[in-house]
């Protein structure tokens, strides 16, 4: 967490004259579209698209296809500029993600209006080939004649605030599993997280003494989330305030009453058609080494590690709670470091995935393959986030010390602020991407500190490209100058910071 103790918008489309000439490109040899409806309400649409080029790498691509009927339209997009004549729709690559290497793909989406039939295009070209599924000989287009009549253009800045349009009200949540690299629905269809943290949980009932949450968690609060089309909420818990133990000062904010509370709200943000990630964020024992968050016994604040005296039982209660839900998603702990206590990442790494004596920390560790065991003991299916080291923004040994699941249901989550080591795109190039061709990657928290949202705009750029989730930090009333808060009231009114991601989600989510 924030330690406190692409979309690039192309707006609305407006007529005005077009030069469509497709730009030089290296011709690609073969291509595969994946074209998918995600939503879809009266009158409008969200559609995604997958390229995947099977031919040559290229550098510089456009994809072409038409609308079967004249009364589908896209009316706002990302990660491309799109135009649109008639029922021909153009998708032209943006700078930053322009080079297309063989057998890598590239994700675009759009917003579309409707009539009354929505069927899908049957036909899509890639740099003027046929996209079949194989490869071919390409044969190149002819350059289209600049006398044609678009009705369409290329349009605002990247800067522009998108005006979103309203979908119908979501059903509940929906289960979900995990497949190769992607998250799926029971229908199978991919799914994205996007969404926010909501903290509170881990701290108000232990440390402040005030509540068990920060902050209104009811109808309203939730509705506030769902105008800026947030479908997933990441709730940071205390492991002490959900076992009830002695160490907790306020008996009525823990045990059997902080247990009704969470279910509570879990189910509120699932009838709202929003996936709740439960978190295990604050845990016990005694750590005074390096970067040691306090001298305290107690949950109240961040350990390099959860503990075997109460994190599995934790765990187990949590998993028994949810299992049989399988739009509840556990995200085991938040932040590990336990790096800094042995000395180095190899044996942090092991401490991370086994648990038990680790150099350093004073109680005994409950590694990460025990945490999965536990909750996978109770019969609970649930998909399962871990992070890495260095407070979860160290994933570069995370796929060889990932933890056995029988059911293979494992999500890989990574922190990223703009002053972590692992905050540039090269890091994410060479470190991140590996992990998320493999398993499904979440930025689970990001932010910046400065109360603006150029970093997080390039970080968003850049998980959408890789079709990688994020949960910006955090839907709490703060002051933004202290730390990366997305709202200064619960109404939802936008933080300068928070806006960025507020403009995005009005176009990535639903």
């Amino acid at each position: 967490m924030w330690r406190r103790t692409a979309w690039l918008a192309v707006g609305l489309f407006a007529a005005a004259a077009l030069a469509p000439v497709i730009p030089t490109a290296q011709a690609a040899a073969g291509c595969q579209v994946d074209y998918t409806v995600q939503s879809q309400w009266t009158g409008g649409f969200q559609g995604a698209v997958t390229v995947r080029n099977l031919g040559d790498a290229i550098n510089g691509w456009t994809l072409t296809f038409g609308f079967p009927t004249a009364d589908q339209t896209v009316t706002q997009g990302w990660n491309a500029t799109w135009t649109q004549s008639g029922t021909d729709v153009k998708a032209v690559n943006l700078g930053w993600n322009a080079a297309l290497p063989t057998s890598q793909s590239v994700s675009l989406g759009f917003l579309g209006s409707s009539g009354g039939t929505n069927p899908s295009p049957t036909s899509f070209k890639l740099n003027g080939v046929v996209c079949t599924g194989g490869t071919s000989t390409p044969t190149p287009s002819t350059t289209p004649s600049t006398s044609a009549s678009p009705t369409v253009s290329p349009t605002v800045s990247p800067t522009a605030s998108p005006t979103p349009t309203t979908p119908t009200t979501p059903g509940a949540a929906p289960a979900l599993h995990v497949s190769g690299n992607q998250v799926l629905t029971a229908a199978g269809t991919p799914y994205r997280f996007y969404g926010v943290n909501r903290s509170g949980g881990e701290f108000a009932c232990i440390k402040n003494r005030t509540g068990i949450w920060d902050g209104p968690m009811d109808q309203a609060s939730v509705t506030a989330m769902r105008t800026w089309k947030v479908r997933t909420v990441r709730i940071p818990l205390n492991e002490e305030c959900w076992l009830g133990t002695t160490s907790n000062p306020v008996p009525e904010y823990s045990g059997t009453a902080y247990q009704n509370e969470v279910k509570r709200y879990v189910k509120l943000l699932i009838d709202n058609g929003i996936t709740p990630i439960v978190e295990l964020h604050w845990t016990y024992g005694a750590y005074t080494g390096n970067s040691s968050g306090c001298s305290d016994v107690a949950s109240v604040c961040q350990k390099p590690m959860p503990d075997t005296q109460y994190s599995p039982a934790f765990w187990t209660g949590v998993a028994n709670a949810f299992k049989g839900n399988d739009a509840v998603v556990f995200d085991l702990f938040n932040e590990p470091y336990p790096e800094r206590a042995t000395g180095d990442a190899t044996s942090g790494w092991k401490c991370w995935r086994d648990g038990g004596t680790c150099a350093g920390i004073n109680y005994s560790v409950a590694g990460f393959q025990t945490l999965v065991n536990s909750v996978r003991a109770t019969g609970a299916t649930n998909v399962i986030m871990l992070g890495g080291l260095a407070y979860s923004n160290d994933l570069s040994q995370w796929l060889a010390y990932k933890p056995t699941d029988p059911l293979n249901n494992l999500v890989a989550a990574v922190h990223v602020y703009n002053f972590n080591t692992c905050a540039s795109t090269s890091c994410w190039d060479s470190q991140l991407a590996p992990v998320a061709a493999q398993v499904p990657l979440v930025f689970g928290e990001f932010g910046e500190n400065d109360c603006a949202h150029g970093f997080v705009d390039g970080l968003m750029n850049w998980a959408d490209a890789h079709s990688v989730s994020y949960l910006g930090w955090t839907w709490n009333n703060w002051d933004c100058s202290s730390g990366p808060s997305l709202i200064s009231d619960y109404n939802g009114t936008a933080t300068a910071y928070g806006q960025g991601l507020k403009a995005r989600l009005a176009t990535v989510s639903n």
